[in-house]
């Protein structure tokens, strides 16, 4: 069972950053992909990026709305996978949720994904 825990959400002014993270429950990135999603209230979640590894290569692929601006990345030895958000908007506020899925094609419909986090929440203000 995987367990993930995100952290680092919060209030932040447009044009802001902000990194939030996930814990995992052990070694899993050697095994799962890893993705962040976000729900605005009253919105369907929302595909923001996906990140899988292997011995040689990372694969990272990120929504259109998002790209250039945020970046997945990860910590080994804390076995936590990191959201950087720069350039924050308020059209980026919601709560953004990671989580874990055997690698397949694609990898971007929430259905991909097997193991949840809590979410946490992040508002950007005008």
């Amino acid at each position: 069972q995987v367990q993930l825990a995100e952290s680092g959400g919060g209030l932040v002014q447009a044009g802001g950053s902000l990194r939030l993270s996930c814990a995992a429950s052990g070694s899993i990135f050697n095994t799962y992909a890893m993705g962040w999603f976000r729900q605005a209230p009253g919105k369907g979640r929302e595909f923001v990026g996906t990140v899988r590894w292997s011995s040689t290569i990372t694969n990272t692929y990120y929504a259109g709305s998002v790209k250039g601006r945020f970046t997945i990345s990860r910590d080994n030895a804390k076995n936590t996978v990191y959201l950087q958000m720069n350039s924050l908007k308020p059209e980026d506020t919601a709560v953004y949720y990671c989580a874990a899925g055997l690698p397949t094609a694609g990898m971007t419909m929430p259905s991909d994904f097997d193991y949840w986090g809590q979410g946490t929440q992040v508002t950007v203000s005008s």
